[in-house]
């Protein structure tokens, strides 16, 4: 196949990768103790809230064994 030799549009997209910047970004600034409380109280709230989740609803996630034919012990023993 014959391939161009005229530039295309656009170049320097393809060369962008090979592009080094002399500037470099500011260093990031540290959380202060309000923020890393802040952080730390909304985690352990989620992380609260999903094991409180968990454990009101593995009651209704297991199987009973009494079904229609299954016949209670109190009921057994009113009779």
């Amino acid at each position: 196949m014959f391939r161009r030799r005229e530039p295309v549009p656009f170049a320097f997209v393809a060369e962008a990768d090979r592009f080094r910047s002399n500037v470099t970004p500011p260093p990031r600034q540290r959380a202060s103790r309000a923020q890393l409380l802040g952080h730390s109280l909304i985690t352990l709230t989620v992380v609260g809230g999903l094991a409180g989740a968990l454990l009101f609803g593995l009651p209704s996630l297991q199987q009973d064994g009494s079904g229609p034919g299954r016949v209670h012990q109190s009921e057994a023993a009113h009779r």
